[in-house]
């Protein structure tokens, strides 16, 4: 079946709860202020897109594309991101509210938060070698097994990783977050 292909529209103001979303293609196309609270958008292709001011909480994203995809200043709380299509899969997150989501396994190098609430976000076995991390807060967020190679978590806080079970060669820290390598060692530094 071949989605409708929809390219260069703005979406603005607009309650997908009570609004159906339609399954298409969507193409350089932007969407302020729009609510997806539990909307399904599986097996919805976006790419270039911008998401400014949006709620994206608990919506179904299975199988659906995100290539070149920019969220601003959005709440998306408790999205399965591990479900999406991994082809291509890219995007950026800025001043982004992802509580309770997960990125378990994906492949995102080069990846790019900034001034993000990654609280208890699952980070497991994920690929985020070469990524930035500006000003993140990673309370109870999980790495296990997480290649961090090369990433930048120097301006970010709250995070506890293991370095004997995570890959942190040449990342960034700073002397204030450095603690959060030492956690599992039980070790009191005064």
């Amino acid at each position: 079946m071949t989605l409708p292909y929809i390219d260069s529209e703005h979406f603005s103001n607009i309650d997908f709860t009570e609004n159906p979303f339609k399954k298409a293609e969507y193409d350089n196309c932007n969407f302020t202020n729009c609510n997806f609270t539990e909307t399904d958008l599986s097996s919805i292709t976006f790419i270039e897109c911008e998401f400014d001011t949006c709620n994206f909480s608990n919506a179904n994203i299975t199988y659906t594309i995100f290539r070149e995809v920019d969220f601003m200043d959005c709440k998306m709380i408790g999205l399965q991101f591990q479900d999406c299509n991994p082809f291509l899969l890219s995007f950026t997150f800025s001043n982004c509210q992802l509580q309770f989501s997960s990125f378990y396994k994906l492949k995102l190098k080069g990846i790019r938060f900034s001034n993000c609430n990654l609280n208890q976000v699952n980070f497991a076995e994920a690929d985020l070698s070469n990524g930035q991390f500006d000003t993140c807060d990673f309370k109870h967020a999980v790495f296990e097994q997480t290649n961090l190679k090369n990433s930048d978590l120097s301006s970010s806080e709250n995070f506890v990783i293991n370095p004997e079970n995570n890959t942190i060669t040449r990342a960034k820290f700073s002397k204030e977050n450095v603690l959060g390598l030492l956690h599992h060692y039980h070790i009191n530094i005064v």
